[in-house]
């Protein structure tokens, strides 16, 4: 999503400010959801970014003579890390959906990197011991075991994570109110306590709030299309009264405005 002030929607797209209802839930029903390209959101939802440069320090860190190894985990259509080049000696990145699968061989695999097709579950198809760094960014599922198993001795898991209540706001406007134990889902302190559980000792752990808005409704449908955890079981036909409810609440008052949590994560195998 862009970081920037909404841009002016192009010459064969709905205007956000105008368009009926129906034309803008269409048009987000029709566009594809696979990879993490947000492109499709500029000028029609915008947040904002973390401090810290994710992608920048990722490049950064596979540079790094040292790290001989690199595993990327749930690297989802490989935008992140095709960004992040150049590589160490071996790289690999693993995806389990089969469109993102896809898109990652297609874009990863001509700079070197072996893209690998499996679950998200343990156990990951390495050896111990095999990478001096493993990354990921925004994964569904943190296997803090697994992580520990795959890294060398001295090696570091560096990441960024979704952190707690992120778009609750979205959530909770089409499933209600969620509970405690949703909200403490992901929080960083429960993280640092798994991943010291799993032997890794926590190096870095930073969390932001930061602000999303939501300028109209077929931004939401594709974002709930595309992020499916926010509404589990979202479909346009499942909560279309709810959907022209929120449509006719930005159109009389403006963008609907939500929050997104990001941890950056730095852990490391004792040597």
């Amino acid at each position: 999503m862009s970081q920037s002030a909404p841009a002016s929607p192009g010459p064969d797209r709905p205007r956000p400010g105008t368009a009926g209802f129906d034309a803008l839930v269409a048009e987000a029903e029709a566009a594809g959801v696979d990879g993490w390209d947000f492109s499709w959101f500029e000028g029609r939802a915008t947040e904002e970014r973390p401090s810290w440069g994710y992608q920048r320090q990722l490049a950064g860190r596979l540079a790094d003579p040292a790290v001989r190894a690199a595993l990327d985990l749930q690297t989802g259509g490989g935008e992140v890390l095709a960004g992040a080049g150049p590589y160490p000696p071996a790289m690999a990145a693993t995806e389990s959906w089969p469109p993102n699968l896809a898109r990652a061989t297609r874009l990863l695999q001509p700079r070197g990197v072996v893209v690998v097709a499996g679950p998200e579950e343990p156990p990951l198809p390495f050896a111990d011991g095999a990478f001096d760094l493993v990354t990921s960014r925004h994964p569904a599922t943190v296997w803090w075991p697994e992580i520990a198993r795959v890294l060398a001795p001295g090696g570091t898991y560096f990441a960024q994570h979704v952190g707690p209540e992120t778009v609750f706001e979205l959530s909770e406007f089409f499933l209600g109110p969620l509970g405690g134990e949703v909200r403490r889902l992901r929080h960083p302190e429960a993280e640092r306590a798994e991943a010291e559980q799993a032997g890794l000792e926590m190096v870095d752990l930073r969390t932001e709030r930061l602000r999303m808005e939501f300028h109209d409704i077929g931004a939401v449908v594709h974002f709930l299309r595309k992020v499916v955890w926010t509404v589990p079981g979202f479909t346009v036909q499942a909560y279309r009264d709810r959907l022209r409810e929120l449509h006719e609440r930005i159109s009389a008052e403006g963008p609907f405005v939500a929050h997104s949590t990001r941890t950056l994560v730095e852990a490391r195998r004792p040597a």
